[in-house]
């Protein structure tokens, strides 16, 4: 089954998608399988996590949230990012129709736009293992937990900043209602934005107290 020139409903509607076949699976098929298996996966880890010795709720929270993250962005956008035809497949595989069903939302990533194709490659081969390796160094209570999830929070929220900024300047034109421009472009990215700023305060405060205590001994010394 090959579709030629078939109608897109994404915005503009003179984008060219060569070779596009339309959605397979309902809208709430999509969200409901995503939305479920985040649910297991972070049960999963809260669960697991309760077996680490002495380890505070906050930071348990904070591996739940490592763990889907980085999964988030090494498998969901991992795919998006090495799979530019991902809008031609002639079956339903899942994470395409994710792409698919997302892009009423933003038609950027349907349209291949280099921008956000290099924002989720940085996010997706570089900040995803830096999530997995951030949920062992708390589990661990490695010394470098504090800078690493530092580290990462700042290339979240600019990815997410450089996000929204380019479609600003670009006239914001690129959901095909109100509805999916809420629900996906700004909903479904606004976690990015509140969590990693949580986290920086929180590690902050964590590395500063640690800074003051190292330097409370020298002077005793």
């Amino acid at each position: 089954m090959t579709i030629q020139g078939e109608a897109h409903p994404y915005v503009p509607q003179d984008l060219k998608l060569p070779g596009f076949v339309p959605i397979f699976l309902s809208q709430s098929h999509i969200v409901g399988v995503y939305g479920g298996s985040s649910f297991l996966l972070v049960l999963f880890m809260w669960i697991l996590s309760g077996f680490v010795p002495k380890i505070s709720k906050t930071d348990r929270v904070l591996m739940c949230w490592w763990i889907f993250t980085g999964l988030t962005h090494m498998v969901l956008e991992g795919y998006f990012v090495f799979t530019p035809d991902f809008y031609k497949k002639t079956t339903p595989v899942y994470l395409a129709e994710v792409w698919k069903e997302y892009s009423k939302g933003d038609s950027r990533y349907v349209g291949r736009d280099a921008g956000v194709v290099s924002v989720e490659g940085i996010t997706a081969v570089i900040e995803g293992p830096a999530c997995l390796l951030a949920v062992y160094a708390i589990a661990n209570k490695k010394a470098y937990r504090h800078v690493l999830q530092l580290s990462i929070c700042l290339g979240q929220l600019y990815g997410t900043a450089v996000y929204f900024i380019t479609a600003i300047l670009e006239g914001d034109n690129f959901s095909t209602s109100p509805f999916y421009y809420y629900a996906y472009y700004v909903f479904a990215n606004h976690f990015w934005v509140w969590i990693p700023t949580l986290i920086v305060i929180h590690c902050w405060k964590n590395i500063c107290a640690a800074v003051k205590v190292h330097e409370q001994k020298t002077k005793t010394r």
